[in-house]
């Protein structure tokens, strides 16, 4: 009776297909990793699938999960959206896209330390000048401006989508402070706790060995006190769309959640404004995109950023 309902679960599922889905391979059959996901949910019950469904959008309303749209009918604090059905990446799979997102994060380092240090790239005609000099995201004053790390490149973030070759395909970079960490930990925290059924069978790979490296990367960016640094989560405020995880990972990474105006310069080093003083800090994590970071330099209408931090980091 179970293996009938299942088959049956399948075949109406395939029945309603009329466009590519990625549940169905080149042989026009279930993969064999969605299978497993198919079986979970034939075991938990379509009607037992919506009460959990139910209790997940309670628990993101009550954990105060948001995502802000800029202009939109919700205004702020829209309720984030999770689907209860994950999606599935075979680790054979993943092992391959993998590769191919660390090379793009490292051509992407190293072009970032190139125009903002030897611009071999425009000396050698690979780079036109015009692309980088006219774009509105190259700023001369963080000309040879450099982090103490070997990496300039801390954060990379990249959108995907399966191609018409069957393979994923990478449709958008993103380095500008890219989102989404802090929304996957805990969509992978409520899940777990609220559908664990799901993974039956399944070896999920964790996420905490990212913040673990995060944390190391961001600490080991501390000229001073490399044991306990002081660092900062620098955020737009509550208004910005990603504000709910700004305030999240803060927590999450053990960092003080700061505005622009809770930060300033003195003495060539920034301080964090506190009920007992000034407290030097170390490391500042930018939430803030780049031109409204300092306005003495960059953008001279910003109210996010702190005056005078380009000073500082030369």
């Amino acid at each position: 009776m179970h293996a009938e309902t299942s088959i049956d679960l399948l075949q109406s599922y395939q029945q309603e297909i009329n466009s590519y889905d990625e549940t169905i391979g080149a042989d026009g059959r279930v993969k064999p990793h969605w299978q497993r996901l198919f079986a979970s949910l034939e075991k938990l019950g379509i009607k037992e699938l919506e009460v959990r469904n139910q209790e997940i959008i309670n628990r993101l309303r009550e954990n105060g999960v948001t995502y802000n749209i800029y202009d939109s009918s919700d205004g702020l604090n829209r309720p984030w959206q999770l689907d209860p059905i994950p999606f599935l990446i075979e680790q054979k799979e993943w092992d391959h896209i993998s590769k191919g997102l660390k090379q793009r994060a490292t051509v992407l380092d190293l072009m970032l330390k190139d125009i903002y240090g030897p611009q071999k790239l425009i000396r050698d005609g690979i780079l036109p000048p015009e692309l980088v000099f006219d774009n509105t995201g190259f700023f001369r004053p963080c000309f040879d401006i450099k982090l103490p790390s070997q990496n300039q490149l801390i954060l990379y973030a990249a959108d995907m989508a399966r191609g018409p070759d069957g393979r994923m395909w990478i449709v958008d970079k993103r380095t500008q402070v890219p989102s989404g960490a802090g929304y996957a930990y805990e969509n992978r925290r409520i899940m777990s706790k609220l559908l664990p059924e799901l993974t039956e069978g399944m070896i999920v790979n964790r996420l905490s060995p990212f913040f673990q490296d995060f944390i190391q990367t961001e600490t080991g960016l501390a000229q001073r006190n490399k044991e306990n640094p002081k660092v900062v989560y620098l955020t737009p405020g509550p208004n910005n769309e990603t504000y709910f995880e700004h305030a999240y990972l803060a927590s999450y990474l053990g960092y003080t959640l700061a505005q622009g105006d809770d930060l300033l310069v003195r003495n060539g080093f920034v301080w964090l404004k506190s009920i007992d003083g000034l407290e030097r800090v170390d490391v500042i994590v930018r939430r803030v995109d780049d031109d409204w970071c300092d306005p003495l330099e960059l953008r001279v209408d910003s109210r996010l950023g702190v005056p005078g931090l380009l000073h500082v980091m030369r």
